[in-house]
């Protein structure tokens, strides 16, 4: 079966190599003929970990082939997942394939859309006299463990009635179906509802650590043991309960959007997504707080800040804490640099000149009042913290995510303030 994958931004890309690495022909197609070449070359333009090895391992065994010819790519494929990174095309798109198509297409949605997109799609393909069975299978990424997360996901979602299309998909992910990943069958508008159900839990979860890691502070408590305690509870889970992080990620503000604004459509506001928003919005002044108070004040200071990306292992700095305490530090008059081991350039657009950046962490704690962890990438624990002791001005680190050994490094003689540590 010839599998085609219609998008090259993070969604296709990662889609279309990771499906190819099943063992299963793929064609992914795009116009941006400039780009097609770069992706057959294992040029991405994001850090993935682990993804341009397994795209140059599958194009080099012939199971992935780039292509900018929609024509011959509509003709040789049967099952065909939409995976832009944005719906604008969306509809365009579904209905040419299914026009060029030898046989009425399967065409699944991976794309994150409002609900309802699916029963449009179908309305306008019936519209133009065309036929085509219309799938919602949303994905769940997290930047950084999007191979990990396509391989061994919680569970594989298909919003379809037709039986038909439903086996074909169970036919392709195979590898997960007998590994016993769950597959959930339900209708279009459920599926889709999913996605932006669990990004918006998933915030309400953050948000809630965070709120509770300022009452720890007041009442001398430990935020990490406490998350840790309640992890452990069957009903609660440790997942996305660190205090000092927020919600982010390439898709994470667009599905609480989507969200709130179908419930206000239909009447509904949601009263705890729009709480856990506001909290994840104001965490960055929190932190600027946090880091004034052990400055006495930010204004006219300097500031270094480790990690700019939303999460390790990631370029993104969509969402990321770290950007928007950024630029609430500059806000507030102070100067800063910035180290990151792979989001400087991503970082670069956001933030506008108004950062100096730094080809190293040590070159972002030189000479600076203080030092803010922005980042918990795993390589800032192995630092040397005598050397970064000495090239600060004050030997004063913000952890914004408990990364480090706060014990060590206060027997250094650090000031370390860590995020709900009494």
């Amino acid at each position: 079966m010839q599998i085609g994958v219609y998008g090259s931004g993070y969604l296709g890309t990662v889609i279309s190599a990771c499906l190819a690495d099943f063992g299963t022909p793929v064609s992914c197609c795009h116009p941006d003929r400039t780009r097609m070449v770069e992706m057959a070359q294992g040029n991405i333009p994001f850090f993935e970990k682990n993804l341009k090895e397994i795209i140059r391992r599958n194009v080099r065994a012939g199971r992935l082939a780039y292509s900018t010819d929609i024509e011959s790519f509509a003709r040789k494929t049967q099952v065909n997942f939409l995976a832009e990174d944005g719906a604008d095309n969306l509809t365009d798109v579904a209905v040419r394939i299914a026009r060029l198509a030898a046989k009425p297409p399967i065409l699944i949605i991976v794309t994150p859309v409002a609900v309802g997109t699916a029963g449009a799609l179908e309305k306008s393909l019936k519209d133009s006299g065309l036929e085509g069975i219309i799938v919602s299978q949303p994905m769940f990424f997290t930047d950084g463990c999007a191979v990990e997360d396509f391989n061994w996901p919680d569970r594989l979602i298909l919003g379809s009635s037709s039986s038909e299309a439903v086996q074909v998909l169970k036919q392709i992910f195979h590898p997960l179906v007998m590994r016993g990943v769950p597959v959930i069958v339900t209708n279009q508008a459920t599926a889709e509802l999913v996605r932006e159900s669990a990004t918006a839990f998933v915030a309400t979860k953050i948000s809630f650590i965070n709120e509770v890691a300022a009452l720890c502070e007041r009442v001398g408590a430990d935020a990490v043991s406490l998350a840790l305690a309640l992890g452990l509870d069957k009903k609660i889970a440790p997942r996305c309960l660190q205090p000092g992080a927020g919600m982010g990620g390439v898709f994470a503000e667009s599905d609480m959007d989507s969200l709130a604004e179908l419930a206000q459509t239909n009447g509904l506001p949601l009263k705890v997504l729009g709480a856990a928003r506001d909290v994840n919005h104001t965490l960055a002044d929190r932190l600027v707080e946090k880091i004034a108070a052990a400055l006495n004040s930010v204004e006219n200071k300097d500031v270094g800040i480790l990690g700019l990306a939303f999460k390790p292992n990631t370029n993104s700095v969509a969402g990321s804490s770290a950007i928007r305490l950024a630029e609430t530090l500059v806000a507030k008059g102070a100067r800063v640099r910035a180290y990151d081991p792979v989001a400087l350039a991503e970082a670069k657009t956001r933030l506008n000149g108004s950062v100096r950046y730094c080809e190293s962490a040590y070159a972002a704690a030189e000479g600076m009042d203080a030092l803010v962890v922005g980042t918990g990438w795993p390589e800032f624990r192995a630092l040397d913290f005598e050397r970064i002791k000495h090239l600060l001005k004050k030997p004063i680190i913000v952890d914004t995510k408990n990364l480090l050994d706060s014990v060590r490094l206060r027997a250094m003689g650090f000031e370390y303030v860590g995020v709900g540590r009494g």
